[in-house]
């Protein structure tokens, strides 16, 4: 199994509740990519607690059965459509990829 987690670090907004809306877009986005995506076998996003922290604001943490799958996953279009929207709004990203 591939456990794949991305850390993304939003942009400033001009209100918390701004961010937390923004926030709350990407997570109903990313969720509904497990009725989607027949490679994607588990996906959990957690928020940051503070808002207002200097570290990442989102993360998400999801499971394939191999590299093939998170490939597959990586490519294809209701993927492209959430990073799209993640695209949008996040100033920074990090990944790791490993097996479990």
């Amino acid at each position: 199994m591939i456990n794949h987690v991305v850390l993304f670090k939003l942009k400033k907004y001009d209100s918390e509740s701004e961010k937390q809306d923004i926030i709350g877009s990407i997570e109903d986005a990313l969720l509904s990519l497990k009725e989607k995506i027949t490679e994607l076998k588990h996906i959990e996003v957690g928020v940051n607690y503070e808002l207002a922290a200097k570290s990442y604001d989102v993360c998400l943490i999801s499971h394939f059965e191999g590299i093939q799958q998170l490939d597959a996953y990586r490519v294809h279009p209701e993927h492209l459509k959430v990073a799209e929207l993640i695209g949008q709004h996040a100033i920074e990203r990090a990944a790791v990829d490993f097996e479990f």
